[in-house]
């Protein structure tokens, strides 16, 4: 495989200079009259293997998930219109406008020009592209469905992402107003808090108890700065270190289920989540034992996946998928079970879960709506717990200082 530069026509008269890997100069004329172009000029790029592996280093980073989605949704239309895949991928190279992406998809279609299968091309970049991705594709290939293939996985790579766009965006207003929060204690304890207490100190002024903490952390954060700044790193490293062990996982996802009107809302994101991948899956033609273990790994919860791994068992064994979910009701809704069980019943799996996902889909978001009304007056209260408690710390030597006048 060579690497050429070279510049070409468009059908509309407009020249433009690319990069290609091609397999010699004629291969590469042959894929840019199949792009509907016309060569000008081609040169031969020099290029070590170690340079190609950085190229493709590079593609690995930078390609966000709206990218993948209308990748996959835009090559769905183009097979649906007629184009031929590697003609629609050429497209979709010429008209990617970040690096990253265009580097994968030239890797792709030179894999596809040496004869190997799209999701074969596409699991060379499994960092990028996820088992979901990759077996839908497959699917798609064996049944001779690949577009219709690739416009469900990216409606349901669309749903996943606006889940969790909307699950973020909840929490951020929160989290800023905690964090404006710290900054200005700090700078408080820093600046403000030593020349109040170097006056009471020099009147000579009994300190309350509440006073004398603030004076304490104080004292800590200037003298001891750079300890506790250590002290932080330290215990979020280890906690970061713990939380990605299996133990730790168990624990910390166990706990999210049981903190109030958090845990549903982790329980119903996983169900939607579970329930729109299966259903995506089941749809594409892939088999159920490899939709559950592909699904088990895009749940992240530790506690949701050892039912889906349960699941794949029983299904080996002859049983009943909903026998599994249903048992499983702290964690599964009692209505995913039923659903699933009515599918296996008529034959519907695929239909019934869709809309389950759409029902969990539509409740998350109204959760998360009025999540964002509540957490309003809540943050108000800490809010003003904190400055009534600084303000009381603050109030109370001075009253001592006008009792001793």
């Amino acid at each position: 495989m060579s690497h050429f530069r070279f510049k070409a026509k468009k059908q509309t008269g407009e020249i433009y200079s690319a990069e290609r890997d091609a397999a010699d100069r004629y291969d590469l004329y042959r894929l840019i009259r199949e792009g509907g172009d016309e060569m000008i000029a081609a040169e031969e790029k020099k290029i070590t293997k170690f340079h190609t592996l950085i190229s493709l280093g590079k593609g690995k980073r930078g390609i966000k998930t709206i990218e993948k989605i209308n990748f996959a949704r835009n090559l769905g239309s183009m097979l649906e219109a007629g184009l031929p895949l590697s003609r629609a991928l050429s497209v979709l190279e010429r008209q990617a406008k970040k690096k990253g992406l265009k580097i994968v998809l030239a890797d792709i279609i030179a894999e596809i020009d040496k004869g190997n299968t799209f999701a074969d091309s596409l699991a060379r970049h499994s960092k990028i592209f996820s088992p979901l991705f990759i077996s839908m594709v497959h699917a798609g290939e064996q049944s001779g469905t690949l577009a219709q293939s690739l416009k469900a996985v990216s409606t349901q790579m669309d749903s996943a992402h606006a889940l969790e766009r909307r699950i973020r965006g909840a929490l951020m207003y929160p989290a800023v107003i905690i964090i404006a929060m710290i900054i200005v204690a700090i700078l408080m304890f820093i600046f403000v808090i030593p020349v109040l207490m170097k006056t009471f100190t020099e009147l000579n002024v009994k300190l309350p108890a509440t006073t004398q903490f603030i004076l304490d952390v104080s004292n800590i954060i200037r003298h001891q700065g750079l300890w506790v700044i250590l002290g932080v790193v330290i215990v979020a490293t280890l906690f970061t270190w713990w939380s990605r062990k299996v133990s730790g996982k168990k624990v910390i996802h166990g706990f999210l289920l049981k903190i109030p009107v958090i845990g549903s809302l982790v329980q119903e994101v996983n169900a939607a989540r579970t329930a729109r991948t299966l259903s995506s899956l089941l749809t594409s033609g892939v088999n159920v034992v490899e939709s559950i273990t592909i699904t088990s790994a895009v749940v992240q919860n530790v506690h949701f996946r050892a039912v889906l791994d349960k699941a794949q068992e029983a299904i080996k064994r002859g049983d009943l998928m909903s026998k599994i979910f249903a048992e499983a009701h702290t964690l599964y809704p009692v209505f995913f079970a039923e659903m699933m069980s009515v599918g296996e019943e008529t034959g519907k799996m695929s239909e019934m879960l869709l809309g389950v996902a759409t029902y969990y889909e539509n409740d998350v978001d109204q959760k998360t709506k009025d999540m964002s009304t509540v957490i309003e007056p809540f943050l108000m209260i800490l809010i003003g717990g904190a400055v009534g408690f600084f303000a009381i710390a603050m109030i109370s030597p001075m009253y001592s200082l006008v009792n001793a006048i």
